[in-house]
């Protein structure tokens, strides 16, 4: 399996689609793996060299406890593009993933291609995320399942997605989830979204009630120049609810 290792961090990656096409990577939202992608691939593998990333302390990437950052995990990215040969991608990210990619499109333009941030956001409620990270450090991911998945999928979804995604949730690093949980209390995304200068294309789901288009996505359409918007039927975590028609979507945004 590929690992990159790193000062502080082994990070799990994977390439799929065809080599000689137009790079696009993938990345997962806070409590679940590069899993996450798995019912969109078929609809993207004949487009891109598609690379998938598991976020530092998620699925089989490892760190060392402590506060994570954007700027970090954002490095962590380019480092994966770089050991797997990839100059300039296009990057799709649902949730933190979202969150690092509109870091990266700030901190090297020069390499991101085109943006899609999916059912995510430039701010959420620090204090409530301080809550959050102290909760899982002290008593574990049994702390606030209940309160991701509340979020994380709709009433709609299959009871055996529901469980599959609790299963994982559940069985994930403490300290990983909270270490990235940190970066999202603690970024600083919002007052410099009219920097990123690539094509963007915002996707908000209907059902999301973690990162909804009022007052998380409209406020990335509005400040990121020239973004796009997409709507879908589904709730935070997109690929799950919705993979055929998100599909459709990055298909026709980034073939563009």
């Amino acid at each position: 399996m590929p690992f990159l290792d790193t000062q502080d961090a082994r990070l799990y990656w994977k390439r799929d689609g065809r080599d000689t096409a137009p790079a696009l990577v993938l990345l997962n939202s806070i409590g679940t793996d590069m899993d996450l992608w798995d019912a969109v691939l078929p609809h993207l593998r004949g487009d891109f060299a598609l690379l998938r990333i598991d976020t530092r302390g998620h699925g089989a990437s490892t760190a060392k406890p402590g506060d994570f950052s954007m700027a970090m995990l954002a490095s962590d990215v380019l480092a994966v593009a770089d050991a797997a040969g990839i100059e300039r991608f296009s990057l799709a990210g649902v949730s933190l993933g979202g969150m690092i990619g509109m870091e990266l499109a700030l901190r090297a333009p020069e390499r991101i291609e085109k943006l899609v941030p999916i059912c995510t956001s430039a701010t959420m409620d620090s204090g409530a995320w301080n809550d959050r990270v102290t909760k899982v450090r002290q008593d574990g991911m049994t702390a606030i399942a209940d309160l991701a998945m509340g979020r994380f999928l709709s009433d709609k979804a299959e009871p055996a997605l529901y469980e599959a995604v609790r299963r994982q949730l559940l069985a994930m690093d403490a300290q990983g989830y909270a270490g990235c949980g940190a970066a999202i209390r603690d970024m600083d995304l919002a007052s410099r979204l009219s920097g990123i200068s690539c094509p963007a294309l915002v996707v908000t789901g209907t059902r999301d009630t973690s990162t909804p288009f009022e007052g998380h996505g409209e406020h990335l359409v509005s400040r990121i120049p020239g973004a796009a918007h997409v709507s879908l039927e589904a709730a935070h975590l997109a690929p799950l609810e919705a993979p055929a028609a998100l599909a459709k979507a990055l298909l026709a945004f980034l073939k563009a």
